[in-house]
């Protein structure tokens, strides 16, 4: 614990000092001199500063790892008594969350300053910038002879998947078309008239149309005839166009979507694939492709886990706030790899059109299905009452299994912070919210130090004396060390009704029951990184149909998987590259180590199997949509809400 402040919180990391290097011999010399030298001693001084704070970043990645962290203030929030007038604000609601965070480091004995570290934006943590840079145009050689080009068809999927393509401008294409030589002299159509050969020297015409987002080039004779005719793209059975295809391919697999690249592609002058053709591309050969490939890298997932006594963290996620959501995503994460090994995608309409109980049901999906390829021992959630109760250990559905059911460390730190702001807000008790942090704070340390419910209670209790000035008592005393006088904290006056009101906080009997499932201080913070990272591939703002949203979640935990390892960026000299990340919730800078950038490996072989089930699928585009014998639109559409029954009959 600190000492020097009256709090129970654990001791928080003082700022990174620096010695400066002695400068006795600078003071015999000049002004200006004296100037310069003391401007390269701050440069090596910060420099050395900066050197020895990366270095605490590497050890073993203490500064990230959750037990050196400790409950804080956000940067700018009011550390504030509120008048016992009990003046009413913005943050009345019960559920309103004190701003509190997380801060990573904390409890360090020296934190490492990041003040110097270069600034990262949150897009850069989930788009990779490129790591390199295009070499620059190089003029070709042109003297070599034309070739005649055949017409080109995609006979099988290594035809065109890594095949490059470039963006051709009509004026540069009908340049090169001028001074192209063909391999035909002369016309070989045959006249209408006399039915003889045309004959027709060039230069011929030049027509350059566009059908999707090919081009086509025809050499047109005086009497127009076609002459020979050229396409910018391959083309696949049933004449797909490859280039559309692939397009159509990529814009899902790429986590795009289909009316800003289209708009894209308009302000950029340029054809566009039919809205119609790409639906149809992704609903017949990409969605199935995706699932079946995310069922193969999870059947080898679960392989590695066999034999071991597996521990997960669970946290649902809905497409949309509130109770208009339709979709809700349960994903479950191994707790040691940190790789998504089940993703559950519940539809309004399996529930009968009640948003309330998604969550549960994708709980008790993941949970029926795990428990039968892998030993589970141990899940990970937020305090969400209805799984609660199916994983209590006398009554619930799970009781039989043995699954011990820990809770989110940050979400009890909340709920704990949300009851004291509440009881704050009574006249007479505002003194509370000057011991939110602490309080919090010490509920944060009891569950990394206390490993039995007992441990934990004999810690706990002591904050209700430590806040009344009071370090020893009858059954403990604090565990800090000697305290110097306050600075304008306030002790609470004992028995009095604010202690009281923190007595009934503290000593809840419903909350204590419960208090055993955060003492393995559990986190599913990992978790939360995944669902923002499900935005990039299927984002809140747009609707999609339920195979399609399923298959954006997947690609999501694909891209999650394949690149959750990744190595570090590095200098010349072999340093690990940091920067600063501004966090919207805690109001402050946190430490993120540059990654390397994505390779996105698994994409190639993903675009192969679509290619291959078009070629091997033996029918056409399908002239119209049809819904899948899974899909839950079979069940029929989204009831309109009901009107009021004042207002019934009205009309």
């Amino acid at each position: 614990y600190e000492r020097g402040h009256a709090t129970s919180t654990p001791m928080k990391g003082k700022p990174f000092q620096v010695t400066a290097p002695a400068v006795s011999s600078v003071g015999a010399s000049s002004g200006t001199d004296r100037d310069k030298h003391l401007n390269v001693i701050a440069e090596a001084t910060e420099s050395q500063g900066l050197d020895q704070s990366l270095s605490m970043f590497e050890e073993d990645n203490v500064f990230s790892d959750p037990l050196n962290s400790v409950i804080d203030w956000v940067e700018g929030s009011p550390y504030f008594h509120q008048q016992d007038g009990g003046e009413k604000d913005d943050c009345s609601d019960e559920e309103y969350l004190p701003p509190i965070y997380i801060r990573m480091g904390g409890a360090l004995k020296t934190a490492p300053s990041i003040d110097r570290l270069p600034v990262i934006g949150i897009d850069e943590t989930v788009h990779d910038q490129p790591a390199h840079e295009d070499p620059p145009d190089e003029p070709s050689p042109c003297d070599q002879a034309p070739v005649f080009p055949c017409p080109q068809h995609v006979l099988c999927e290594d035809d065109v998947i890594g095949a490059r393509a470039s963006i051709v401008y009509e004026d540069c294409l009908r340049q090169l078309a001028t001074f192209l030589i063909l391999p035909v002299k002369k016309c070989t159509g045959l006249l209408i008239e006399t039915g003889g050969v045309c004959d027709c020297v060039s230069p011929f015409e030049i027509n350059i149309t566009s059908k999707g987002t090919a081009t086509s080039v025809e050499w047109i004779c005086p009497n127009g005839h076609s002459v020979w005719r050229w396409n910018s793209q391959p083309v696949m059975k049933f004449g797909m166009q490859a280039g559309d295809f692939l397009l159509s391919t990529n814009i899902l697999l790429s986590g795009n979507n289909y009316a800003k690249v289209a708009l894209l592609f308009k302000f950029m002058n340029m054809g566009m694939v039919n809205k119609n053709t790409f639906f149809s591309i992704q609903d017949t050969f990409c969605v199935d492709t995706v699932k079946d490939f995310w069922e193969e890298r999870r059947s080898e997932a679960l392989s590695r886990l066999q034999g071991k006594d597996v521990v997960v963290l669970a946290d649902g996620r809905n497409d949309s706030p509130g109770h208009c959501a339709q979709y809700c995503s349960y994903t479950t994460m191994e707790n040691d790899t940190k790789e998504i090994i089940h993703v559950a995608t519940i539809d309004k309409r399996h529930t009968s059109w009640n948003t309330v109980v998604m969550e549960k049901e994708g709980f008790i999906e993941t949970v029926d299905k795990l428990t039968s390829e892998i030993k589970l021992v141990e899940i990970c959630t937020d305090a969400h009452a209805q799984i609660g109760a199916l994983m209590n250990p006398d009554e619930g559905r799970y009781k039989a299994l043995g699954i011990h059911h820990s809770l989110d460390m940050w979400d009890g730190a909340k709920n704990l912070a949300k009851k004291i702001a509440a009881a704050a807000k009574i006249r007479g008790q505002s003194i509370l919210l000057i011991w939110l942090k602490d309080i919090v704070n010490h509920f944060w340390w009891c569950c990394k130090t206390a490993h039995t419910s007992e441990q934990f209670l004999a810690l706990w209790v002591g904050i209700l004396h430590h806040v009344c000035d009071i370090h020893t008592w009858t059954m403990g005393r604090c565990q800090h060390g000697h305290l110097e006088e306050t600075r304008g904290k306030e002790w609470i006056q004992r028995d009095s009704k604010c202690h009281q009101a923190l007595v009934d906080i503290v000593l809840n009997k419903r909350w204590l029951k419960d208090v055993h499932k955060y003492l393995r201080f559990r986190s599913t913070a990992d978790l939360e990184v995944f669902q923002n990272h499900i935005l990039m591939y299927a984002s809140k703002c747009y609707a999609f149909s339920p195979p399609v949203y399923e298959a954006r979640v997947l690609l999501a935990a694909l891209d999650y998987n394949f690149h959750r390892n990744r190595p570090t960026m590095k200098t010349a000299e072999g340093k690990e590259i940091f920067r600063r990340l501004y966090k919207k919730n805690g109001r402050r800078y946190s430490v993120y180590a540059l990654k390397s950038e994505k390779t996105y490996g698994y994409i190639s072989e993903l675009q192969a199997r679509i290619v291959k089930r078009s070629i091997t699928s033996g029918v056409g585009m399908p002239r119209r949509r049809t819904l899948r014998p899974d899909d839950p639109r079979e069940f029929g559409l989204v009831p309109s809400i009901p009107a009021p029954a004042h207002q019934r009959g009205l009309g």
